[in-house]
């Protein structure tokens, strides 16, 4: 049997962060079950991460970084309304079709209003960082215009409360997001 390296070992450690933050939160999950999933002991999971909160942004920024470049490889020779469309369908399928995903943002803006409303202004910090380069990173293929982006983006945190909700693609709630939605019924796959 091949021994991981520490980097490997790392990025089990983030994906299974990923998962059971989703689920259980901030608060809500311990760094044993972390552990646990990845087939590690607690002591050496604080080899690779200082503490839990580490463990947390280090899931959440790959989390965002994850639909960053999804986002990218949608808009792929494309502006406009058709960059547009191609990112919100792309992003309606991974938030549907990984559910972690999805879950570990709300996780995340849970956790730093927690942190903030405890006077922890630092713990934002990396998250308001991550977000920001996610909504960059769609404002040029959607025009470079900030309403424009801004109008996108609230979209995306509707279309986060939906899926959240449990409404399938095919429920009429959809029917109104994007040109595609409205010919089709259902956002394209």
């Amino acid at each position: 049997m091949v021994r991981m390296s520490a980097d490997e070992r790392r990025e089990s450690v983030i994906r299974a962060a990923m998962h059971e933050f989703a689920r259980g939160g901030y608060h809500g999950t311990s760094t044993e079950a972390i552990a646990k999933r990845v087939g590690v002991s607690q002591p050496y999971l604080f080899r690779l991460f200082p503490n839990k909160q580490a463990i947390f942004l280090a899931a959440s920024e790959r989390c965002l970084k994850d639909t960053r470049e999804l986002f990218v490889t949608a808009v792929e020779g494309l502006q406009g309304e058709e960059a547009q469309q191609a990112i919100a369908n792309a992003y309606t399928r991974l938030i549907t079709e990984d559910p972690d995903k999805l879950q570990m943002q709300l996780q995340m803006y849970v956790a730093v209003a927690a942190a903030e409303a405890a006077g922890d202004h630092e713990f934002g910090e990396v998250v308001r960082a991550g977000w920001m380069e996610l909504w960059d990173t769609a404002h040029v293929p959607l025009g470079a215009d900030t309403g424009e982006t801004t109008t996108f983006m609230a979209y995306g945190m509707l279309i986060n409360v939906l899926a959240a909700m449990g409404f399938p693609l095919d429920h009429r709630v959809w029917e109104g997001f994007y040109p595609s939605a409205r010919t089709t019924g259902r956002l394209e796959k």
